[in-house]
C-alpha cells in the first residue's frame, strides 16, 4: 500500500511517499480503508519538532532521539470503511463507513490502509455521521472532541458572552458552533481572511486580530477560550467578568503559574486542561451532525502524494477550518 513515511525530523520535504506492507487486522481489530484524512497545526509540529524544549525532548524520548523509529506515518484523523475485521470483534462489520482518532501514540493515518483496534485505548473509532462525506467526517475526532471539551469547561449558559480567539482552525471552527449550540453569544477572532466564514458559521461578532486587540475593547465576557495561546495573560483577566472563566489551550509557563495564583486569589477562574478522547464525546458529535447543529468548515484538499505541500500551507498560518487529505484507491 501507500503510504506518507516520516524519515526525520524537519521541514515538511522529509515526507516521502513510499510502498509498504498493508496491515492485517489483529483478532481484536479492524482493517481499514482510508478514504480521508487531515494535516493539522499539530501534526505540523510534530514533524518539524518546533516545540517548547521540554516537549522537544520527551517527543524525541518517545518516538526515536535522531530520527523517527516508533512512529513513521503521521496522522490522526481519519475516515473510511472497514475492509475486514478480526475474528473477535463485535461492534463493526465489513463495509461500515468509519470515521477516528488514532491518539498521539497511534498515529499513522497518512496512508491506504490502517488497523485499529474496535475499542481503541488512546484513541476514538465509530460509525460516521450519515449526513457527512469522508473528507466532511474526517475532520471531525480531533477539533471537535478538543472544541466539546472547552467549550463545556466554560459552563456557559444561555445568553453568556463568549470569546474565541483562533476561532478559525481546527478547534476553534467547532467551538463557535457548539458555543452557539449551548446558547452563547459568541465573538470570534481571526484573521481578515477568515472573518466571513465566522459568520457563516453562527459567530454574532467578529474581531480582526491584525486590526484591533480585543483585550483593550473594554469588553467583557463570561468566558475566554484561547485557543492560539497569544494573547495578553493580564489583558484577558481584564476582559473577564466576575466569576467568568478562562482556558488556555496550550499553556506556557508563565501562563500556568500566573493562572493558578489568579484562580486563588479572584473570583475569576483559570483553566488549561486537554481533551482525552472518548467514544460517547465523538458519539456526541455524531448526532449533533445528524442534526444539523454542526458542520466541518474545508479550506483545502491535496491528494496523499501532495501530504507535504499540504504541511507547507498549514504552516503559512493562514488555513480556516480544515486542510484534507483524500486517499483514492485503484
Amino acid at each position: 500500500m501507500k503510504a506518507i513515511v516520516w524519515t526525520k525530523y524537519g521541514p515538511p520535504d522529509v515526507l516521502q511517499l513510499k510502498e509498504i506492507e498493508k496491515p492485517t487486522p489483529k483478532d481484536n481489530e479492524v482493517l481499514i480503508k482510508i478514504h480521508a484524512t487531515t494535516v493539522t497545526s499539530g501534526d505540523c509540529e510534530q514533524r518539524s519538532l518546533k516545540l517548547p524544549i521540554l516537549y522537544r525532548l520527551l517527543m524525541r524520548l518517545y518516538i526515536g532521539l535522531r530520527k523517527p523509529k516508533r512512529i513513521t506515518i503521521l496522522g490522526m484523523e481519519l475516515a473510511g470503511e472497514i475492509e475486514s475485521v478480526g475474528k473477535d470483534v463485535k461492534l463493526f462489520k465489513e463495509g461500515d463507513q468509519v470515521f477516528a482518532a488514532t491518539g498521539f501514540v497511534g498515529m499513522g493515518t497518512y496512508a491506504e490502509y490502517i488497523c485499529l483496534p474496535e475499542e481503541p485505548k488512546e484513541g476514538v473509532l465509530a460509525l460516521k455521521p450519515t449526513n457527512m462525506t469522508y473528507e466532511e467526517a474526517t475532520a471531525v475526532p480531533v477539533g471537535g472532541i478538543e472544541a466539546l471539551h472547552f467549550i463545556r469547561k466554560g459552563n456557559i449558559k444561555s445568553g453568556q458572552k463568549v470569546l474565541i480567539n483562533g476561532a478559525s482552525g481546527t478547534i476553534g471552527t467547532f467551538a463557535v458552533q457548539l458555543a452557539k449550540y449551548f446558547g452563547g453569544e459568541v465573538t470570534g477572532v481571526a484573521g481578515t481572511r477568515n472573518l466571513d466564514m465566522l459568520r457563516s458559521i453562527g459567530a454574532d461578532q467578529v474581531i480582526d486580530y491584525t486590526q484591533e486587540d480585543f483585550t483593550k475593547r473594554g469588553e467583557t465576557y463570561d468566558f475566554i477560550l484561547d485557543i492560539v495561546s497569544k494573547s495578553s495573560f493580564s489583558g484577558s483577566i481584564r476582559s473577564l467578568k466576575q466569576n467568568g472563566f478562562y482556558l488556555i489551550a496550550d499553556p506556557g509557563l508563565s501562563q500556568m503559574v500566573r493562572g493558578r495564583w489568579t484562580s486563588m486569589t479572584s473570583n475569576k477562574k483559570v483553566m488549561f486542561r486537554a481533551a482525552h478522547p472518548k467514544i460517547e464525546d465523538l458519539i456526541y458529535l455524531k448526532e449533533l451532525i445528524e442534526a444539523g447543529k454542526l458542520k466541518s468548515v474545508i479550506d483545502r484538499r491535496y491528494p496523499l502524494e501532495q501530504t507535504a505541500e499540504a504541511h507547507k500551507y498549514v504552516e503559512t498560518g493562514n488555513k480556516k477550518g480544515h486542510v484534507i487529505i483524500t486517499v483514492e484507491h485503484k
